[in-house]
C-alpha cells in the first residue's frame, strides 16, 4: 500500500527564495521591499545597487538566488521575470545589556528578520494604443 508521489507542478509560474536571519528590523526592511514589488528583476537589482541602505546587499542576494532557482529548476527566461511579492517577517531578537548611570542597566535589542521574494514570469502583454 504505497502512496503515489505527487509531482507538484508549477502552474502559476512562481519561484520563491527565502533568506532567514537577516540582521535588520522589519521596520527598516519594509519600505525597501515595497519599492521593488512589480518591477522587472534587473531593474530591482539596479535600484538596490544604488541604494544607500546597508541591508540592500542581503536583499540583492535573495533576488539573485530566486533568479538562479528560476533558471535552473524551472528553465524560465530571466528577462521575463518580475518581482511578484516581497515581504519580511519577524524572527528572534538578541537581548544585550549596557551599563548606565547609578548602577542601572539598559536593554539593547538586536532584531533579526526573514525576507521572502517571489518571482513570476510575466507574459507578453499588448500595450494600449499601439499601432500594429
Amino acid at each position: 500500500m504505497s502512496k503515489k508521489k505527487r509531482v507538484k507542478e508549477n502552474k502559476n509560474k512562481t519561484v520563491r527564495s527565502i533568506n532567514n536571519n537577516i540582521r535588520s528590523s522589519v521596520r527598516k526592511l519594509n519600505p525597501i521591499l515595497r519599492n521593488i514589488v512589480g518591477k522587472k528583476v534587473e531593474v530591482a537589482i539596479r535600484d538596490l545597487k544604488f541604494s544607500e541602505k546597508r541591508i540592500t546587499k542581503d536583499i540583492r542576494k535573495t533576488i539573485s538566488s530566486a533568479v538562479a532557482n528560476a533558471e535552473n529548476n524551472f528553465q524560465y527566461d530571466i528577462d521575463k521575470l518580475i518581482v511578484k511579492e516581497a515581504y519580511c517577517g519577524k524572527k528572534i531578537t538578541m537581548k544585550r545589556f549596557r551599563p548606565r548611570a547609578k548602577g542601572r542597566a539598559a536593554p539593547i535589542l538586536k532584531p533579526f528578520s526573514s525576507v521572502t521574494i517571489i518571482l513570476s514570469e510575466s507574459k507578453k502583454m499588448e500595450g494600449y494604443g499601439s499601432k500594429s
